[in-house]
């Protein structure tokens, strides 16, 4: 805490200006419109935002295994490893196959308590609030490699 500013509970990020719903409120916005850079990474982006704040409306208490296996995906492969993750997904929810979509394998995720200090967090990736174009790519995939490292049982993988 700075200055009587209080940081967010669920994960850390530095009070003060713009708490962190309404940044993801500013972000969904962005990525809804559909222009690159924010678009193509939406995914990941609910996924991170989402894995670092677990008591949101729409994190919901299911399994979050989907939204590790989407940043491994980007962390691994980039936006290629979105898209293959995308048609791997689709072909699995083919009419030919019954039940969901088989998610690919994901690592431990550590016990006891969701953390509440990540490396990255939204507000890292907002920079001045406006998630500026320039250098989002790599803000998000810090964001990503933050949150699984925070979540990981083993901190080092």
């Amino acid at each position: 805490m700075l200055g009587g500013v209080v940081d967010c509970v669920a994960c850390g990020a530095p009070g003060g200006g713009v708490e962190c719903q309404e940044l993801f409120e500013r972000l969904l916005a962005l990525d809804h419109a559909r222009r690159e850079p924010w678009g193509s990474l939406h995914g990941v982006v609910v996924a991170c935002f989402l894995l670092q704040h677990p008591g949101h409306p729409l994190a919901g208490s299911g399994d979050h295994g989907p939204w590790w296996a989407m940043l491994r995906a980007y962390l691994d492969g980039g936006r290629d490893g979105l898209g293959a993750l995308t048609q791997a997904l689709r072909r699995s929810n083919s009419h030919r196959r019954h039940g969901r979509p088989q998610w690919p394998a994901v690592p431990a995720v550590r016990e006891g308590a969701a953390p509440t200090g990540f490396g990255v967090t939204i507000a890292d990736v907002a920079v001045d609030g406006s998630f500026p174009a320039a250098g989002y790519e790599d803000r998000v995939r810090a964001w990503a490699g933050s949150t699984l490292a925070a979540w990981s049982a083993d901190p080092t993988g």
